[in-house]
């Protein structure tokens, strides 16, 4: 079986947990998934956290992916106002099988216009003013992450790992996506509905 060719997008300030998360998640599956992570230019993308991670590839060098994971980030702000990396986020999430986004990361994808008309769900935290911004998507308040076709759209920060298992266990079964939380030793929030987190920001 030929491995599915996965991409995280990196941009200056993205959320370290954001990418490292589903990023942990989809490198235990190394015979399955060939993962890179890609960006405006090659090199070292500052976290808004402080450490840097590697842009092993630019984005403009990518073609045909299978998976594309865009994370959130206070460089979300940035990001979703420069039209040359919305211009690649939606070459590549037009092509590609899946597209994932991590807590604002879904603000980037809405800017591009792919999710108008369609369901998705952000940070709690942003909800309002995303919701506000990019008005044309049916954004869900309360969800751990939301699935409309092609799209997974998940909640803040930890929720990226809910949503990349979710991933996981649509394209390998659910027993794969309950033993890559396993041996992550990390408790799977397995139901996109369950979201204490709304509530605690007076979306419900």
């Amino acid at each position: 079986m030929e491995k599915l060719r996965a991409a995280m997008v990196l941009f200056d300030r993205f959320e370290l947990l954001d990418a490292c998360g589903p990023l942990e998640m989809f490198g235990q599956l190394q015979s399955k998934v060939d993962m890179t992570t890609t960006a405006m230019a090659t090199g070292p993308i500052r976290s808004a956290q402080g450490p840097a991670l590697l842009a092993d590839t630019a984005l403009s060098e990518l073609r045909e992916l299978d998976i594309l994971l865009i994370p959130g980030g206070i460089g979300r702000l940035r990001a979703e106002n420069d039209p040359a990396i919305l211009a690649e986020i939606k070459r590549l999430a037009e092509a590609a099988a899946h597209v994932g986004t991590i807590c604002t990361g879904a603000s980037i994808l809405a800017h591009t216009g792919l999710l108008d008309g369609l369901s998705a769900t952000t940070n709690k935290r942003a909800f309002e003013s995303v919701r506000d911004n990019v008005p044309k998507v049916n954004w869900v308040p309360q969800a751990r992450w939301v699935e409309d076709g092609k799209f997974f759209t998940s909640a803040g920060v930890s929720a990226g790992m809910d949503m990349a298992l979710a991933l996981i266990a649509k394209l390998f079964g659910q027993n794969c996506a309950v033993e890559v939380a396993r041996i992550a030793e990390y408790q799977w929030h397995s139901s996109p509905e369950w979201d204490p987190f709304a509530e605690a920001a007076d979306l419900v």
